[in-house]
């Protein structure tokens, strides 16, 4: 049997991409140096592929940033403001991701969203009334050229067009049904390059085919597609699905003339389902989906053998498959060197998925699979305990009631006795939590870690720190601090370092967006805390202000969703076990004096269900029960804070507002605070701080910006509900930005204040 992967992780094994980019940013390489570090990668990916017996090896799968922006670029989607400036195509392209404030001018960045239900961001295209479509760049084809100088021949893969259209944003009054000759075309001159340079197959990413389709959408794809295909030539199509199945538009795939169709057959809840119910086509390739590229696990070989023997009296040619893209998973195991074989031989990373298929393979071509050594050792591994039960947090789970899921007073009341106690100003000011983590910072928890100083000199050095972060918010004038998380290495990481039944890697990082990535931990066990977490950080920080000092948590829905979960147990019970491990630490928070207590939900959207007939009985139903839990035993008189970030809340935000939280802060700067028309609408009684200015570019937002920002909230939050705050944490940026930036949006804040009392 033949294999495949859809996409391979581009950052390097050891963050190699993200370091070559940011010291680019810093100007301390040049552009050829970056694209000398990218190349290699490209190489190395390649190579490690080949070596793995992989037959159908990716290109275009590689991206400095996002694969969606480097479509947008391909396609000659490059707005106005961004070709004003007259750089680089490489600089244009990152003043497009990460925004540009310079000698050149002063632009922000692209939107920047979650894909589909993962914690990996997209940078959405904007598509202008003016854009003219059409093929303008040569990326996938210098990839496939620079594979076949290395003896392969690649499958180039894009971005289809469909998902590209459903995900831009159109600025001007044209809509995606206005540029759908325009990009069917550009695709076509797509796949004639394609043919020109001998590609075998080319692979057309459409993600959005697995979404709830109206016919008018499933029309669009038709038409896009009859195009496209008609010119396709000698080089076979692949339409590549994935993160679920495409019911409602099964037969219209079928039904055109492509070579391949892949599909999701882990998180397609109705892909088998529908193979088995219509056929499939026999002139056509199945694209199996059946290795997990989202979750760390081992591929469990005889449910893969036993799928596969389902779908093979219905298919002609199977190729094995990845679920997803493996950009979604840790590079390698190789660098694990702290990690115990007990638990490391459970685990499988990129590169280990590699070997999963070919062990697949050659299991698969033998005469009598089950004989084989790796089967049998497949075997033998999932039938093992992996001894990670625990009795007594199982029972707290079940003993769990309605009324542990009610928080009293109702918020009307609560609302009155906090404005009552916090005597806090109109617009009131806080950030999200972290303050920028210098290398000093990180020097310190590395030393720590590594024994290199003791945990007296490693908590001085901290608590200096905090001391020195409340001095500055003090000076600046925030009204609501934080103490900096300097402690910590991510929001989840450190929580699970802290909580029993967790496991940590030391080089499993994953990308979360352009050069960001992070390091999930893995559920190993059922979950409890052994001790308080913050605590003694948030009372030292309390000691040195008498304004209010806000604790921060990470909450149970974010932490299980920025983990590698579990598969034995239900995300539901993992959920609870979490949240009591926190309620544990909320208590603790406001016993010691913290009146104010932030437990950050930014994935809770990542999980949806991508279908809404899913959405309750699938997710809603219990993760937000599960936030509540974690809040409902605090006085009325402690005010809880969450934080969410870059998702679209349209459509859950009376879910959002049941999770009856005090103060909700919102990302809003990137999507042009187009979710204060649905708080409006929904009638949102929670009170609310849509972020004021992005954090995650470099640019510093003037305070007339912000001003112009407040202005426009109040147009939709009653003055009485809005707090104005960054839209997410400040660690990933300089001090330099970092402390004008925050200045401008409390003067902002302060030049509404007096406005208001005119």
């Amino acid at each position: 049997m033949k294999t495949t992967i859809i996409g391979f992780p581009r950052v390097g094994s050891l963050r190699e991409l993200k370091f070559a980019s940011e010291a680019y940013f810093r100007q301390e390489i040049s552009a050829e140096e970056l694209q000398e570090t990218a190349k290699e990668l490209r190489k190395t990916h390649w190579a490690l592929q080949q070596a793995s017996g992989i037959d159908w090896i990716p290109t275009n799968d590689f991206s400095f940033y996002d694969n969606m922006l480097d479509t947008a670029v391909l396609l000659n989607a490059v707005p106005a403001r961004y070709r004003a400036l007259e750089l680089s195509d490489l600089d244009t392209y990152f003043a497009m991701a990460r925004g540009y404030q310079g000698k050149e001018g002063d632009v922000k960045a692209f939107a920047m969203k979650k894909w589909f239900n993962t914690n990996y961001h997209y940078m959405v295209p904007e598509i202008e009334d003016t854009t003219e479509i059409r093929l303008a760049g040569t990326k996938p084809f210098a990839e496939w050229k620079e594979a076949q100088a290395q003896g392969i021949c690649g499958k180039p893969v894009l971005i289809g067009p469909f998902t590209f259209l459903k995900l831009a944003r159109f600025t001007g009054e044209k809509t995606a049904e206005d540029f759908a000759d325009a990009v069917a075309a550009a695709y076509c001159a797509y796949l004639k390059e394609l043919n020109t340079l001998g590609a075998a197959w080319a692979q057309l990413d459409e993600p959005y085919l697995v979404m709830d389709l109206t016919k008018a959408e499933i029309a669009l794809f038709r038409q896009l597609y009859t195009k496209i295909l008609a010119a396709k030539g000698s080089v076979r199509v692949l339409l590549q699905t994935y993160f679920g199945d495409v019911r409602d538009c099964y037969a219209d795939i079928c039904a055109l003339p492509f070579d391949g169709i892949g599909l999701d057959f882990l998180e397609g809840k109705q892909s088998l389902s529908l193979v088995q119910t219509n056929g499939f086509p026999k002139d056509k390739v199945l694209f199996a989906g059946a290795v997990n590229g989202k979750n760390i696990w081992r591929n469990h070989y005889d449910r893969t053998l036993q799928l596969l023997d389902q779908l093979k009296p219905h298919c002609g040619e199977i190729v094995l498959n990845t679920s997803c893209s493996l950009l979604h998973v840790p590079y390698t195991l190789r660098h694990e060197t702290k990690l115990a074989e007990q638990y490391k031989k459970h685990f499988s990373f990129a590169e280990e998925k590699l070997t999963e298929l070919a062990e697949l393979a050659q299991i698969l071509d033998a005469p009598v699979p089950a004989e084989t050594a790796a089967y049998q050792k497949n075997t033998a591994l999932f039938a093992e305990d992996r001894c990670c039960s625990n009795a007594a947090v199982q029972q707290k789970v079940a003993a769990l009631t309605e009324k542990d899921f009610v928080r009293l007073p109702a918020f009307a009341e609560r609302e009155k006795v906090q404005k009552e106690s916090f005597q806090l100003p109109l617009l009131p000011t806080t950030t999200i939590g972290s303050f920028p983590q210098t290398k000093e910072v990180r020097a310190n928890r590395a030393a720590f870690r590594k024994g290199e100083i003791s945990e007296e000199q490693y908590v001085t050095f901290n608590k200096k720190q905090i001391a020195d972060c409340v001095a500055l918010q003090e000076k600046i004038d925030l009204d609501v601090l934080v103490h900096g998380e300097f402690e910590r290495n991510d929001m989840v990481e450190y929580f699970g370092e802290c909580l029993d039944g967790y496991l940590f890697t030391e080089k499993a990082w994953v990308q979360s967006y352009g050069t960001r990535c992070v390091k999930p931990p893995v559920v190993w066990g059922d979950i409890s805390r052994a001790k308080p977490m913050t605590v003694d950080w948030s009372v030292y920080a309390q000691s040195l202000t008498k304004k209010p000092m806000k604790g921060m948590l990470t909450g149970p829905v974010t932490i299980l969703n920025w983990s590698f979960p579990r598969e034995d147990i239900s995300l539901q019970a993992c959920a609870y076990q979490i949240a009591l491990a926190i309620r544990e630490e909320v208590l603790d928070l406001e016993h010691s004096g913290i009146r104010m207590i932030q437990v950050d939900e930014a994935a809770l959207r990542e999980k949806l269900p991508l279908r809404k007939s899913d959405w309750k009985s699938d997710y809603l139903n219990w993760a937000i029960p599960a936030f509540r839990l974690v809040h409902s035993g605090v006085k009325p008189d402690t005010q809880i804070h969450t934080h969410m970030c870059y998702s679209e809340f349209d459509d859950i935000i009376r879910d959002i507002d049941d999770m009856d939280a005090d103060v909700i802060t919102f990302e809003a700067s990137r999507s042009d605070l187009t979710i204060l028309d649905v708080l409006k609408e929904n009638h949102f009684r929670t009170e609310v701080g849509p972020g004021v200015y992005d954090i995650h570019s470099p640019r510093i937002p003037t305070t007339e910006e912000i001003q112009n920002a407040i202005s426009k909230m109040l147009e939709r939050i009653p003055v009485e509900k809005l707090w104005v705050n960054p839209d997410c944490g400040l660690k990933t940026r300089g001090t330099a930005e970092t402390v004008p930036s925050l200045e401008n949006m409390v003067a902002a804040a302060k030049a509404c204040r007096a406005a208001l009392k005119q």
